[in-house]
């Protein structure tokens, strides 16, 4: 699975894990994606969509 909200096309962002001692090594902040159903085309579909999405109610569910 992709980590990809299917509304908003939001991914994960990556940056540096830092240690005490300011070490770097990569890390990646993911996209807190639910599984929710929703109409597409007039369809019902399951989806991946961005609590964010959820929220402020830009889609409507099934």
């Amino acid at each position: 699975m992709s980590r990809v909200c299917f509304i908003t096309g939001k991914k994960p962002s990556t940056g540096n894990k830092r240690s005490h001692a300011m070490n770097a090594s990569k890390r990646r902040w993911n996209v807190n994606l639910q599984k929710v159903r929703i109409l597409v085309d007039g369809k019902p579909k399951t989806v991946y969509v961005s609590a964010r999405a959820l929220k402020s109610g830009k889609i409507e569910r099934v």
